[in-house]
């Protein structure tokens, strides 16, 4: 099979190159080649996460890969067959265990066998999902897909150790359904959770009233804000102190949108309940299903489905876009996106139809 070439400069320019590209050759068995790997980051080059996500994409596909290190800016990958089985996958840094668990996601449902990940890593990251999303907003969406699989969160990971720790079962399926969402529709619960690892409770107590201010002064009513303040000698408890809070709006039409805010040194309480609160409304406002972060996330899953997707997004990202290129670029998945960079926008993909030849489903 040909290898395909992948410049991992364009669009975002960064590790979501790398891992949607690794993920589509994992998947679909084509050999492919990635070069300029994160060349518009500071540092260039493959960083622990990134090139812990390939090794685990290796494994899971009995992939031979060549380039693989720390800085490296290509690599070739070239996979076998996706068994199955159980695996381990240590960042070895505060790395996101959920980009990680991004990449692995849509392979592992196509494998011949239930896949079994335990990630170590952090879970509450600055520019990556923290975990809860992929639990609340993920996998409720591409379960309408037909995806099984399940997501628990064992222990948090902060900055600077990390050291959280995530697992993750998938079962296979023979193909994936088409999505529509296009419909917000009216909204008729927002929830969500206000968390900390051996930091004093009021912190999470702030941050949750914060944000209930927050929307309800925009008029919605029904706001249930969790607490949990974790201490040293609770499980689930991060190795290094941090806290955050994450919400999500539920409507009648079985949509979920997603926002967070983390919180930093010398950053109030308050203003971190507030950003996830403004983010949640700003989203609301463009009255559609699909939240800015999972449009992006479910790309992969629509140019690997079998029919006509469509989605209503309330932001088309770049990341997006760049998911869009590869797809077409490793699949040939046709897609159409009315709207702008930056704005409320359908994207529509007739997907390829991937079936799974290893399973009998």
């Amino acid at each position: 099979m040909d290898r395909i070439e992948i410049d991992g400069s364009v669009l975002e320019g960064g590790g979501q190159i790398l891992r949607v590209s690794v993920a589509l050759s994992a998947v679909t068995g084509k050999p492919i080649r990635i070069y300029n790997i994160r060349a518009k980051r500071s540092p260039p080059g493959l960083r622990a996460q990134h090139m812990n996500a390939v090794s685990a994409l290796a494994q899971l596909a009995d992939a031979e890969v060549a380039g693989l290190g720390i800085g490296s800016k290509e690599i070739e990958f070239n996979p076998s067959s996706l068994e199955g089985g159980s695996f381990k996958v240590d960042v070895g840094t505060a790395g996101s265990t959920s980009l990680v668990l991004q990449a692995l996601m849509p392979v592992m449902s196509f494998s011949r066998s239930k896949t079994f990940v335990e990630i170590k890593g952090g879970t509450n990251n600055p520019m990556a999902p923290v975990v809860e999303y992929l639990q609340e907003v993920l996998l409720p969406a591409v379960s309408k897909m037909g995806y099984k699989g399940w997501i628990e969160l064992l222990r948090r990971g902060f900055y600077p150790r990390g050291q959280g720790l995530v697992r993750a079962v998938v079962e296979p399926i023979k193909a994936l359904k088409p999505i529509i969402l296009e419909r917000l529709g009216e909204v008729e619960e927002i929830k969500g959770l206000s968390y900390s690892s051996r930091l004093p409770a009021h912190i999470v107590e702030r941050m949750a009233r914060s944000a209930e201010r927050v929307i309800t002064g925009a008029g919605y009513k029904k706001v249930k804000i969790d607490l949990e303040a974790l201490q040293a000698s609770q499980g689930r408890c991060a190795a290094d102190p941090g806290c955050g809070i994450i919400l999500f709006a539920k409507s009648k039409q079985g949509a979920i949108l997603g926002a967070d805010s983390l919180g930093e040194l010398g950053k109030p309480a308050e203003k971190v309940g507030k950003e996830a609160a403004d983010e949640l409304l700003r989203q609301l406002m463009a009255e559609a299903p699909v939240d800015r972060h999972l449009a992006d996330q479910l790309i992969v899953y629509m140019s690997l489905a079998d029919g006509r997707s469509t989605i209503r997004t309330s932001e088309l990202t770049l990341h997006a876009l760049t998911c869009i290129h590869l797809s077409e670029k490793m699949v040939g998945a046709k897609f159409k996106v009315e709207g702008e960079e930056g704005a409320p926008s359908t994207i529509m993909c007739e997907g390829i139809g991937l079936k799974n030849f290893l399973v009998n489903v």
